[in-house]
């Protein structure tokens, strides 16, 4: 199925653990380069490793890519969008929100941790 996609053709793809509607700008043997237009899952916090675990070396901030970033995603990962496009920065708003929404309502470590990083990255997004 992958190997229909066209440049200009929009798509929707994962890319590590985020997930984001984007325009195909190249097409490669194994991956699908995008330009970044909306997105529809925030990456999670921490390690990538170790995923929803607190105890670890180094805890990263894990920021979304950026409005029309281009980034490579694996075709596996690749899938036509069909729906109308939402504004990136209020798509944006809408994943950090519910991700907050989500980490308050979660009785862990991680989301602890997790919060204070959206906390954060949200006061860094929308200056």
């Amino acid at each position: 199925m992958s190997e229909g996609y066209q440049i200009g053709q929009i798509v929707t793809g994962i890319y590590k653990t985020g997930k984001y509607i984007g325009e195909v700008t190249a097409i490669k043997p194994q991956h699908i380069t995008i330009r970044v237009k909306a997105v529809l899952k925030h990456p999670l916090q921490g390690d990538l490793h170790a995923p929803r675990q607190s105890d670890v070396l180094f805890f990263h901030e894990r920021r979304a890519l950026a409005l029309n970033e281009q980034t490579n995603i694996p075709k596996t990962q690749v899938k036509l969008y069909e729906d109308e496009m939402p504004e990136y920065y209020e798509s944006l708003k809408n994943v950090v929100d519910d991700q907050i929404t989500e980490l308050k309502n979660t009785d862990s470590d991680w989301a602890k941790q997790s919060l204070k990083i959206f906390e954060s990255l949200k006061k860094e997004y929308f200056k």
